[in-house]
């Protein structure tokens, strides 16, 4: 978790959302003096994601904890595997329990699909990203466990890439005058973004290429046979991504028309969690 420096805040940030002013359970029924351990028993078929923040927040509640992994994150799990066993004060990992499956299981399930997905189009060029639509205060996380998955990261927020999208296109007045003004914008404060534009249609992408000073052309819903006509009349100019609507049943079907990128809100927002348990070892 090196790279994401933010992440230990946004854990202290979920514990006192959870712990309030004490585990009052935990408290009232476990001895202060009492240890125990506790093993992660996978109890579905698929990819492990957030090892590495479990461990954070153990830690976090209680640095004596002792963390013991067993399978790294990106490992591919068989029911009845054991990801990781703790050992120390048992009201530390009772009061731990539930924070660390709700991490473990959201990621886990992002990184199983993500991967379930890449490897539908893992002997063609295009990538598979994400998007932003993901859990507010969870983007971070859930973010990592589609680079686990194999998937890649769309920009991470709305400070680190422009995409003029169609309502900004709208409000703008034209496409034309949103990529000015864009560049005006950027020059003024002396800042280098990558640019995307997004497109709705054919005219859109003429008046897109007609204008020019971007990087990256967004086709949204476009169909695949529009897109691989799209493509076409891009001629490699610029990078081309394809979004809107593409399903698990179709993701084929887009990325043999030669797109570069394929944007699916899905793999973040339509998710189902992995099955785990922390079990105590008696």
């Amino acid at each position: 978790m090196t790279d994401f420096p933010q992440a230990e805040n946004l854990i202290k940030q979920a514990i006192l959302e959870d712990i309030g002013d004490g585990d009052h359970t935990s408290l009232a029924t476990i001895p202060k003096e009492a240890k125990g351990k506790a093993r992660l028993l996978i109890k579905e078929e698929g990819v492990l994601a957030g090892v590495q923040v479990a461990k954070m927040v153990f830690k976090l509640v209680d640095p004596e904890i002792i963390f013991r992994p067993f399978l790294e994150d990106g490992t591919k799990v068989l029911v009845g595997d054991i990801a990781f066993e703790v050992e120390g004060s048992s009201r530390s990992i009772l009061t731990s329990e539930r924070l660390v499956l709700n991490f473990m299981q959201r990621m886990s399930g992002i990184a199983t699909q993500t991967n379930r997905l890449c490897r539908m189009i893992e002997d063609l060029p295009a990538r598979l990203l994400d998007t932003r639509k993901t859990t507010p205060n969870m983007r971070l996380f859930e973010k990592l466990a589609v680079r686990i998955g194999g998937g890649y990261n769309h920009r991470f927020g709305l400070f680190d890439m422009i995409l003029i999208k169609n309502n900004h296109v709208d409000f703008a007045g034209s496409i034309e005058a949103a990529l000015r003004s864009t560049q005006n914008y950027l020059d003024k404060l002396g800042k280098k973004l990558h640019i995307e534009i997004e497109v709705r249609n054919f005219k859109e992408l003429e008046e897109a290429l007609n204008a020019g000073g971007f990087h990256r052309i967004m086709l949204d819903n476009f169909s695949p046979k529009e897109l691989q006509k799209a493509i076409e009349i891009i001629d490699g100019k610029y990078e081309t991504e394809a979004s809107g609507g593409i399903t698990e049943e179709s993701l084929r079907e887009y990325a043999e028309t030669g797109v570069e990128f394929i944007s699916v809100g899905a793999l973040t927002h339509q998710i189902k969690s992995l099955d785990m348990s922390l079990r105590a070892i008696t």
